[in-house]
């Protein structure tokens, strides 16, 4: 069995990325158009992968060069029914995507329950709700984001996508490219 499949790179070796909640992640600002996704990505060392349409998404996929993983690390997706076709939501993926950090917190393959553990303690600290997503998983009101879990061998660690709500989070997260759901 190919090892690599399930390889999970730790912090050292990720690029460190800090999350504006809702408006930038890293080298990326929602909002953007697709050029300058490409061109901020390979500023910091991302190969483009795929440029796929996925059920009225346009899909970029980029990976570190090897010897990182075969897998995508980041995927950022555009409404094509959108006529200015600009970023709207950022998967990271928990395995081989960069760390995120928001308020502090580490976000990105990371143990789900001292994810968990982090995002409660910061909701009471600063007073703000909790919410669960699709797949019990914990995050705080405001963060703009939803995290979720794959397979790293026998064990599990966090990925999560990213989108600026606007006014409601649940119209956001309802209209996610049906793909982040099925992320493994």
């Amino acid at each position: 069995m190919d090892q690599d499949l399930w390889a999970v790179l730790p912090d050292g070796e990720r690029d460190q990325w800090e999350y504006v909640s809702g408006q930038a992640l890293g080298p990326l600002h929602f909002g953007m158009s697709w050029t300058d996704c490409i061109a901020a990505m390979a500023g910091h060392g991302f190969a483009a992968v795929s440029d796929a349409t996925e059920a009225g998404w346009r899909v970029a996929e980029f990976r570190k060069p090897e010897p990182y993983s075969s897998q995508s690390a980041v995927r950022c997706y555009f409404d094509v029914a959108d006529r200015d076709r600009v970023l709207e939501y950022v998967l990271v993926d928990g395995r081989t995507g960069p760390q995120v950090t928001c308020e502090g917190i580490r976000l990105i393959g990371r143990v789900p329950s001292e994810l968990a553990q982090e995002m409660e303690a910061h909701a009471a600290a600063y007073e703000t709700g909790i919410r669960f997503s699709y797949g019990g998983d914990v995050f705080c009101d405001g963060f703009e984001m939803e995290p979720g879990t794959q397979r790293a061998g026998d064990s599990v660690v966090t990925w999560a996508f990213f989108f600026n709500a606007g006014e409601d989070h649940s119209n956001a997260r309802d209209g996610a490219p049906a793909a982040i759901w099925q992320h493994r």
